[in-house]
């Protein structure tokens, strides 16, 4: 199925890795030009490479890494102009934003409140508002925010992620509510567990605090899930694909998991 999604520009957040790298790897296949942003130039560089391998539907589209740190608001600033400077425009917004650390409430500094909410929650709400605009101008637009199944079924011993990523989810329904008028699409994903560095790392510290193999952790992470086995990158890759897409012309404000039947709840 094609999508059309030839010479659309999509911007992806931390995408040098994981769901991220899996999403722009996703557009570019399909035919889109491809911004990729993370802290390291290296990672970005790897990633460039890899992409470039897969075939796309358009031999012309273009991989363009830009370094940036999304916890500070000048390099979100900086992302979005160099965006524009080499395309011109911006279609699709991909909001990806590294899980903030795990621990139970009692060990949560006031330094982990602060970083999170200002890397989950505002750089959301900065980039959005720097994108929004350019959207406005053009009568189209979609953005699709990465957050967690979280939002729905808190997890333990995630308090930062059950909470700030819920105001993701706030802010993303408002602008759906507000900018539809506009022709801008506005969703949120809610990856469940998946393998991803971010996994594995969780499941080591887990491992480490509670003296349990990591076999036994991680199968305490699949036993909740119907599929029985953990998330790919690239199966939710496949949703933000499909939402970023002219096919998904009629979706906005929804909150849609993918989880393998994780979240338990109708809603």
């Amino acid at each position: 199925m094609k999508l059309g999604l030839e010479n659309k520009v999509a911007l992806i957040l931390a995408s040098s890795k994981g769901l991220g790298f899996a999403c722009a790897q996703g557009l570019y296949t399909e035919g889109a030009n491809v911004v990729i942003c993370s802290r390291s130039m290296e990672n970005l560089e790897m990633a460039k490479k890899e992409m470039e391998k897969t075939k796309s539907f358009n031999s012309d589209n273009r991989v363009y890494p830009i370094v940036a740190d999304l916890m500070y608001e000048d390099q979100i600033e900086s992302l979005v102009n160099k965006t524009l400077s080499k395309f011109g425009k911006i279609d699709i917004l991909v909001h990806n934003a590294g899980g903030p650390p795990s621990g139970p409430i009692y060990k949560i500094t006031k330094e982990d409140w602060a970083n999170s909410i200002n890397l989950n929650l505002l750089s959301f709400i900065r980039i959005t508002n720097l994108v929004i605009p350019i959207m406005e101008k053009q009568k189209n637009g979609r953005i699709i925010a990465i957050t967690s199944v979280s939002v729905k079924q808190p997890l333990n011993n995630l308090v930062l992620s059950n909470t700030t990523r819920l105001g993701v989810v706030g802010y993303a329904k408002t602008l759906a509510n507000e900018y539809g008028k506009d022709n801008i699409l506005v969703n949120v994903v809610c990856p469940g567990p998946t393998l991803t560095d971010r996994m594995k790392e969780l499941i080591s510290k887990t491992s480490q605090e509670t003296g349990k193999s990591e076999k036994e952790i991680t199968k305490s992470w699949i036993e909740p899930i119907p599929l029985g086995r953990l998330g790919k990158p690239e199966e939710l890759a496949n949703l933000v694909v499909f939402l970023a897409s002219e096919k998904a012309s009629y979706i906005t404000g929804t909150v849609i998991q993918v989880d393998g039947g994780f979240v338990k709840s109708p809603f």
